[in-house]
């Protein structure tokens, strides 16, 4: 028999696909974290930093929504208004629209972010029930100036809200 043989070749291919499995289903060895990584970790774990980190990003997110829903503004005279008048109305709604929601968004991040942290180092667990407590303190907190009605709904609310996100997202096993 030739070395080029047909079934030299598949034994050959089998006995190589049979070594590749087993490299595979070897277990790579444990690479432990460096100094940096876990200098990483402990500041991202204090719920100052995780807060105020999300109250920015938020911040940030309202900004550009604010700019986006501005711009649809349409003013209520739109027919007697020239096109100057028309984009200097719409550039101050722009304005007024986007630091608003900029702050709201802003307070409720850090607000959302700062109680779902303070309730799992509470708990010491990572599951959707901090989520619900973090969304029924944010929606209670943002909407208590209308009453306890008000806070009960925002309460309930904001934590349906952030339970449908957490099961969308599927953060938690």
């Amino acid at each position: 028999m030739s070395p080029t043989d047909p079934e030299t070749e598949s034994a050959n291919a089998a006995s190589s696909s049979k070594e590749a499995e087993i490299n595979q289903s070897q277990i790579e060895p444990l690479r432990l974290p460096t100094i940096e990584e876990i200098r990483g970790q402990d500041i991202w774990n204090n719920c100052a930093v995780r807060s105020v980190v999300s109250g920015v990003m938020g911040g940030g997110l309202g900004l550009f929504m604010g700019l986006f829903l501005g711009a649809l503004d349409n003013p209520l005279m739109q027919e007697e208004m020239t096109g100057k008048q028309q984009f200097i109305y719409t550039a101050k709604q722009m304005g007024r629209r986007s630091w608003s929601s900029c702050k709201t968004f802003a307070v409720m991040g850090l607000i959302f972010s700062a109680a779902e942290c303070v309730v799992e180092k509470a708990r010491a667990k990572h599951d959707t029930t901090n989520t619900v407590v973090a969304g029924c303190v944010t929606g209670g907190a943002l909407s208590a100036k209308g009453g306890p009605k008000a806070a009960c709904a925002g309460c309930a609310g904001f934590a349906a809200f952030s339970v449908l996100i957490e099961k969308f997202l599927d953060r938690h096993d």
